[in-house]
């Protein structure tokens, strides 16, 4: 083979490496086979929620930047959730019930809020430490984005929107 001829193979394999590159670091992974337990004691599988797009929040109500955004995710629950968004409250093992119930109630929140109380839901999503922490998952079940603090809650609209569509 001539050195015209090798040098396009190398520049033909170097593509294919890079496609291949990019298509495995842009995968979306998938989201966890977690269970939660509500407030109200039901039990609710993620699997069960596929076909619809996913909002987990991990908070506690000893966490300034969980209560400061709680409002927040009240508006963008209620703004989309007729349009097939879910939207799941997980207050930490550490958080206790009794307060997780009163936060809840005292402010009105229209959502499903879960007690991890072994961390087993936290431990899944890859050992959620720090809150708050949020995942949103698509309708085929892959986590598209993970926020560690409060999200930019304008490009959480535009996420939910895209992934709505």
């Amino acid at each position: 083979m001539n050195r015209t001829g090798k040098r396009l193979v190398a520049a033909v394999v170097a593509l294919v490496v890079a496609g291949a590159l990019v298509l495995l670091f842009s995968q979306k992974p998938a989201a966890p086979q977690a269970a939660f337990t509500t407030l109200k004691g039901e039990q609710i599988v993620l699997d069960s929620l596929r076909g619809k797009v996913v909002l987990v929040n991990f908070w506690a109500t000893s966490c300034p930047g969980c209560i400061k955004e709680m409002p927040e995710l009240v508006n963008v629950h209620q703004k989309y959730h007729s349009r097939g968004l879910e939207t799941i409250a997980v207050a930490m093992s550490y958080d206790p019930p009794e307060y997780v119930q009163l936060f809840t109630e005292k402010n009105g929140l229209p959502f499903t809020v879960a007690l991890d109380a072994g961390g087993a839901a936290a431990q899944s999503f890859g050992d959620v430490r720090l809150t708050p922490t949020t995942f949103v998952i698509d309708r085929q079940g892959k986590i598209i984005q993970r926020y560690v603090g409060e999200p930019d809650f304008g490009q959480l609209h535009a996420l939910i929107e895209g992934a709505l569509q």
